[in-house]
């Protein structure tokens, strides 16, 4: 019988989830069956790294966009820090360091 390769991913681009999820495999299933079923569940699952949407910043491009457009807002490079603190939004022009 001819062996299959087993792995189909890089241990190195993995989520932190996906490496627990991994290592639990590979504790229970032993490596090459957990190689294999990771390797097929990552290809099932849909889920690739780094889509998640953060929902407020979505919100505040959202706000803001017309105002951009209108051109009465102009962001300059790096940006502006936006915190909340004592119920209240405080917007500091960004470092240029950070």
């Amino acid at each position: 019988m001819v062996k299959r390769p087993t792995r189909r991913f890089n241990e190195k681009t993995l989520t932190k989830g996906q490496l627990r999820k991994l290592n639990a495999l590979r504790k229970s299933l032993g490596k090459d069956i957990a190689d294999r079923a990771f390797g097929e569940w990552l290809e099932t699952s849909g889920v690739e790294r780094g889509t998640a949407e953060d929902k407020g910043a979505a919100a505040v491009a959202e706000a803001l966009s017309p105002l951009i457009k209108s051109k009465k807002l102009r962001i300059p490079r790096g940006g502006y820090l936006v915190k909340r603190w004592r119920d209240q939004v405080v917007v500091k022009a960004a470092s240029p360091g950070k």
